[in-house]
């Protein structure tokens, strides 16, 4: 992952040299912006990678789901003044109890089964990742640009600066599909967990707002069949 590592910090390098000059010097060529989590996101391998996880995993998926109900079963429990939480009292009088060891093997359990899972996601990252620096440098040839920065480090760029689609359309040609199963002694690097976490938070942001939106939809088309009184 030296090369990854490497082409990585092409996308903010210029911001340390930025912070290195005098205020007075000036960048020649055009500057653009670039997300690279949304890039990877939006790529085809990606999406039909977590598709594919979905089923492939399918087995870990459903024994998770019924470890976590197990784990909500023991922790009801705990709860003995019925509020349906554990608060940090009852559950330290818990820690005593049989019970509270079969809730630490739960969990460990539940935690084994997420990193399989997670695993297969994290692997197709890193698959798609190998070809980013081809991907970045092709669309900063293709329109002369002279730096890259990430769009959290920009108080203002027009949209025309945002070359992250562009970045996405070239990942999509290079790399059309990826695997999702690693292969034995495989592990994940750091670059690779921390985009996994950060495409995650996004998928979640977006799935959250998704969901207040149709609620909103839901609630105004209610408000509009609502019977108008006299």
């Amino acid at each position: 992952m030296k090369l990854f590592a490497k082409s990585l910090a092409l996308a903010s390098l210029s911001l340390g040299a930025l912070a290195a000059v005098p205020a007075t010097a000036q960048v020649q060529g055009n500057i653009a912006t670039l997300d690279i989590g949304r890039a990877v996101i939006g790529t085809s391998a990606l999406q039909t990678a977590y598709q594919q996880v979905s089923t492939t995993y399918s087995a870990q998926i459903e024994t998770r789901r019924t470890k976590g109900q197990e784990r909500q079963t023991i922790l009801q429990g705990f709860d003995t003044n019925g509020d349906n939480e554990v608060n940090d009292a009852e559950l330290q009088a818990a820690q005593s109890s049989p019970q509270f060891t079969q809730l630490q093997t739960v969990e460990a359990e539940i935690q084994q089964l997420t990193n399989q899972i997670d695993a297969g996601r994290i692997f197709a990252i890193e698959e798609i990742l190998k070809q980013y620096p081809a991907a970045l440098q092709e669309v900063v040839t293709q329109q002369q640009i002279q730096m890259v920065m990430a769009p959290n480090t920009v108080l203002y760029a027009p949209p025309a600066a945002d070359i992250t689609q562009q970045v996405t359309t070239s990942l999509n040609a290079k790399v059309p599909q990826v695997g999702i199963v690693p292969p034995a002694g495989w592990q994940p690097s750091r670059q690779g967990v921390q985009l996994f976490q950060e495409i995650q938070q996004t998928l979640v942001a977006a799935q959250v707002l998704q969901q207040r939106q149709q609620a909103a939809q839901q609630q105004q088309q209610g408000n509009q069949q609502a019977p108008q009184g006299r």
